[in-house]
């Protein structure tokens, strides 16, 4: 019942406790228990109190820059939680996509939205992605890539398995925590790019990424899309 009450927020406080948990540095099998505690009221405490815009500004990027026909492209949503990315682009006119993550109660609700083909439970950073290479034409992963979450390692599968030519989207926020993380990300990204691997399309400042957990305001963060070659 504790660990329950921890997750249902009442207050914009008790949500921004429930971050503040979720940004710490744990072992991998206690940050997935507790998003299976939180599945069920994730929507709420992200969205409707923390105004966390990652889902959408990921999935703005693609929509803006995509070129080719969305109702015949396959779509790689990883670390897809609740399936808030994909809402935004079947909204946009996506029709087909796979979603990865690494709590079951999060597939589980995500599920529940009926837009998936498919979903598969992967430890990133741990077990490898459970698809083939080079099998879609997008592949997006929004809110998963800061500290305590996923190693920056695993920007490499997620261009592993883009086709070529297919588009990588990644977003990553900006805050005290995070800018070791970020920085290292950037230059990951930097070095994959050197290395002929992908070349950028777009990187997207958005100042009003999500609400503080400390202090006032929002933190800002940025949407990466980047072309396969």
């Amino acid at each position: 019942k504790n660990e329950m009450d921890s997750v249902m927020p009442r207050t914009f406080e008790n949500a921004r406790q429930v971050l503040h948990s979720v940004h710490k540095s744990e072992p991998v099998n206690e940050k997935l228990a507790f998003y299976n505690i939180w599945a069920e009221t994730y929507d709420q405490v992200v969205e409707l109190m923390m105004d966390f815009h990652s889902p959408q500004g990921a999935a703005n990027s693609i929509s803006t820059h995509f070129v080719g026909n969305r109702a015949e492209v396959d779509v790689l949503d990883v670390a897809c939680g609740t399936g808030r990315v994909a809402v935004h682009l079947m909204a946009d006119g996506f029709k087909s996509f796979v979603g990865i993550d690494g709590s079951t109660a999060m597939l589980e609700k995500a599920r529940k939205l009926g837009i998936y083909q498919d979903l598969k439970q992967c430890i990133l950073g741990v077990q490898p992605l459970p698809v083939e290479k080079e099998s879609f034409d997008v592949v997006v992963i929004a809110g998963a890539l800061s500290v305590g979450h996923v190693p920056v390692s695993v920007i490499r599968e997620l261009c592993d398995v883009c086709k070529p030519g297919g588009y990588v989207c990644m977003t990553s926020r900006d805050g005290a925590d995070n800018l070791q993380y970020k920085a290292d990300l950037e230059h990951e990204i930097e070095r994959m790019e050197e290395e002929r691997l992908w070349t950028k399309v777009a990187v997207t400042l958005v100042e009003n990424w999500e609400k503080a957990t400390s202090g006032t305001g929002y933190i800002s963060g940025a949407a990466y899309v980047y072309k396969k070659i």
